[in-house]
């Protein structure tokens, strides 16, 4: 496999003023077949069609296969070299956990801002701060590639995202910017612009009008489709009775009337995403903040499991801090990332499973990578992406707990890099040229798999 560099030769290089921490990409078919297996498997007796929509979603490119495998990500990030730019202050901070350009968007923020920002903290869990870089980077060489750049301009691209977080993370240093920095139309151009502007323009009717429909008992309900479908009795009976748990997860201070949350009906959600299809997805209908039909609101109830981080470094986020439910964990990790966080996010449990419940927004709408068809387009976009990366990183230390976090993360992380920020990203980048092609690798020998119909799981 792959080779450790050792600590002191990583100190050697850097007083030289370069890094070269660099892994051959090897041919592991076997092996990838088999991690695909076992982190698939234990979901294989309950929604197996979705494990088959998830392997079918996944053939489609490298960057695909890549977003349903954030768990080979981590199982090399157990092995692979570290960084030579993270210290013990900055091994243990908040990650999002699974970075890449899909899990950026454009939302409404609960104060009524229109911004750019992380859609997704399923995988959140603490780690070295490089590990959400190293991610995102490879994510924009898979993406550029596949938008036709070349290799020489996907680089720049890359150094251009981590000049931005970079530049960010020193100005939040020694000042509290952090917590009300958000980008906006005001702040931003080009396609994210657009996808502020595009998400602005959405409305709550538009969304209800697409999931619900007024039955002939003048109630709102839900529609039935193929990826839409109505839940068993007992299902609906064992959702029901864990809405009062979901209740009771929400900080009193934010907590609306009971009546808010009453439960008008359920859909079993299919064909969702690509690394968590396999768990269960419902939406929920609830009543919203009149009996009104046309302010009801819906929320999103996503089954979770222990973050693919930890598979890297397991117990570095203590079970106290989430009381062992991973529906928490999540919503621990979503709130210290985003501000004006949804006030409808919250957990509980059904039939032993773990769910993290927040609203379905009418005003998130996802990034399209596929609009990046230059190099300056994608120049602009991934620079917003840095500024994301760095306001998550820096609003979640302890501005958000510091019994979780300590420090300062944007001082730490400012300090360390300061000396040598060429060598920085040079360290980035190498690792996501190296890693790029391992996961090139990864999807060829996945999809001679998955055309031989091995069994995936």
């Amino acid at each position: 496999m792959l080779k450790h560099i050792c600590a002191s030769v990583t100190v050697l290089i850097l007083t030289l003023g370069f890094v070269s921490i660099s892994h051959a990409a090897t041919l592991r078919s076997t092996w990838v077949e088999n991690e695909i297996y076992q982190y698939n498997h234990p979901f294989a007796s309950s929604l197996p069609q979705e494990l088959a929509t998830k392997m079918q979603k996944m053939t489609a490119t490298p960057l695909a296969f890549y977003r349903g495998t954030a768990h080979i990500f981590y199982r090399d990030m157990q092995t692979l070299p570290g960084s030579g730019f993270v210290n013990s202050s900055t091994s243990a901070i908040w990650l999002e956990g699974d970075m890449h350009l899909q899990n950026l968007g454009g939302m409404r923020d609960n104060n009524g801002n229109n911004v750019f920002d992380t859609t997704d903290f399923d995988e959140g869990y603490l780690g070295p701060y490089v590990w959400d870089l190293r991610r995102m980077a490879v994510s924009i060489l898979l993406a550029a590639k596949e938008n036709g750049q070349s290799s020489s301009d996907a680089q720049d691209i890359v150094r251009n995202f981590l000049d931005a977080y970079l530049n960010k993370m020193k100005d939040f240093k020694g000042t509290n910017d952090e917590l009300s920095y958000r980008l906006e139309e005001s702040n931003t151009n080009g396609v994210v612009k657009d996808l502020i502007q595009q998400a602005a323009a959405n409305s709550r009717s538009s969304l209800l009008n697409k999931y619900t429909f007024i039955n002939s008992s003048s109630n709102r309900v839900f529609q039935t489709t193929s990826k839409f479908q109505p839940v068993s009795s007992s299902t609906y009976s064992n959702i029901a009775g864990a809405m009062s748990s979901y209740i009771a997860s929400i900080p009193s201070s934010k907590r609306y009337s009971n009546s808010y949350y009453t439960l008008k009906d359920i859909r079993l959600k299919l064909g969702s995403g690509t690394g968590n299809l396999g768990k269960y997805r419902y939406y929920l209908l609830i009543d919203g903040p009149s009996s009104a039909t046309d302010d009801d609101r819906i929320l999103e109830m996503k089954q979770e499991a222990s973050s693919a981080v930890a598979i890297a470094v397991p117990g570095l986020l203590p079970t106290s801090v989430y009381g062992n439910h991973e529906g928490a964990r999540v919503t621990i990790a979503t709130k210290a990332m985003l501000s004006n966080t949804d006030p409808l996010v919250g957990y509980t449990t059904v039939n032993s499973i773990p769910f993290m419940l927040h609203e379905k927004s009418p005003y998130q709408v996802d990034f399209d990578y596929t609009l990046l068809t230059t190099k300056s387009k994608f120049m602009d976009a991934m620079a917003y992406a840095g500024k994301v990366v760095a306001k998550n990183h820096a609003i979640s230390d302890k501005d958000y707990d510091a019994t979780i976090i300590p420090e300062s993360v944007d001082k730490e992380v400012t300090d360390i890099v300061s000396r040598n920020k060429i060598a920085f990203k040079d360290e980035i980048v190498n690792f996501a040229l190296d890693y790029a092609t391992q996961v090139e690798y990864d999807y060829g020998s996945f999809k001679d798999a998955y055309n031989r119909r091995v069994t995936l799981y």
